[in-house]
């Protein structure tokens, strides 16, 4: 009998010829129906105050459009363009992407559109308004898998995470003056990738503590406001500023089972204000019911799920901890928005991926699965 010969490692694997189409079709059917309930939540608003009942999903379906094509043009692109030097810059792409991050931050709280006594937008002229804040997730995403990429062993010391966090902090410094909620995020971002990479997991726990400390003495001398949103949390039936959670809270029971029916939500007719943009779970839970929520609820999970199986069989760390900081951005704003509308924590003004109303929000996502996409088809897979 001849000898049998065991395949090489170049026949028994094919590069590049997967691509997650569950992560696509997922994220497509999530925007579609994100656009279908911005359009049902908006229209009557958008009708008395623009005059066009179809106002905010011209608008974000010209996002959702222009994230797609991203999206799709990321997903071919080979992620570790990302890990290229800059001959005349002498920086990697990833760098410049993080610095550029933060002269946009230092920019839009001097020259920034200020609405609702905030400064977190860029104006576009005609093309709308830019938040920088949403392109800082993806700088901290690939610029701290960057940086557990290139020592990879150090990140199980606290010393290496602390090197991380004092490299990110100008970022959450300067975007938290604003924007608390964002930088929250992007604090759990960087605590989650770090975290993921460690193989020594008990310093977190004092990482936690100090991230919390932090957190507390920017509440007590920072503006009123925020401290008020603990008391809204704890009197929400009493207190007069709670009108927009208490009425949320009204549309998610007054659904039931199976709810009112797609256009049927009375809430949404000026009595949830702005309820497009981070209280839209309310108005789903009042218009489909428990049942459509927990269906919403369940397509997240399974988009997280397919997140993770990328990031695992990520070809190298770097595009391994990128997907993995991905999943944990989409993850932590489903559970602080669902949380948030339902009264389980504090206010704070996180919007629901994919489906809330926000231009810069819903094509920066799409980029982020763009990215995820670009790792899977990087995967190689046993024939």
């Amino acid at each position: 009998m001849g000898r049998v010969e065991k395949p090489s490692r170049k026949d028994s694997y094919v590069k590049g010829g997967y691509y997650d189409y569950s992560l696509l079709f997922l994220t497509l059917f999530l925007v579609a129906f994100g656009l279908v309930m911005i359009y049902s939540t908006s229209s009557y608003t958008a009708q008395i105050a623009k005059g066009d009942s179809m106002y905010y999903l011209k608008r974000q379906g010209v996002s959702a459009i222009i994230g797609v094509i991203g999206m799709l043009i990321l997903s071919k692109m080979d992620y570790r363009i990302f890990l290229a030097k800059l001959p005349i810059l002498k920086m990697r792409f990833v760098t410049l992407i993080y610095f550029v991050a933060i002269i946009l931050q230092i920019y839009v709280l001097i020259f920034g559109m200020e609405i609702n006594y905030k400064k977190r937008w860029i104006s576009l002229g005609k093309f709308g308004t830019f938040q920088p804040s949403d392109l800082s997730k993806v700088a901290v995403i690939l610029f701290v898998s960057y940086l557990i990429y290139l020592s990879p062993k150090a990140i199980s010391k606290f010393s290496g995470f602390m090197r991380i966090a004092i490299y990110i902090s100008p970022l959450i410094v300067l975007i938290g003056k604003e924007n608390m909620s964002t930088a929250i995020i992007i604090c759990l971002i960087m605590g989650g990738i770090c975290f993921v990479a460690s193989k020594k997991k008990g310093y977190f726990v004092i990482a936690i503590l100090l991230m919390v400390g932090a957190f507390a003495l920017f509440l007590l001398f920072g503006e009123a406001f925020r401290l008020n949103r603990f008391d809204i949390w704890l009197n929400v039936e009493t207190n007069e500023d709670a009108f927009q959670i208490l009425q949320g809270l009204y549309a998610i029971a007054s659904g039931g089972l199976t709810g009112k029916g797609l256009g049927g939500s009375m809430q949404k007719l000026g009595y949830v204000p702005e309820a497009q943009n981070d209280m839209i779970f309310s108005i789903i839970c009042e218009e489909l019911g428990l049942f459509g929520a927990v269906t919403v609820l369940i397509l997240f999970v399974l988009l997280i799920w397919r997140l993770f199986i990328i990031s695992i069989n990520s070809p190298n760390l770097f595009g391994g901890l990128m997907c993995a900081g991905v999943l944990i951005h989409i993850a932590a704003q489903v559970i602080i928005n669902v949380a948030v509308v339902t009264n389980s924590i504090p206010s704070t003004g996180i919007p629901l991926p994919f489906i809330s109303y926000g231009g810069t929000s819903v094509a920066v996502l799409l980029a982020e699965i763009g990215l995820v996409l670009s790792v899977s088809n990087q995967i190689r897979y046993e024939r």
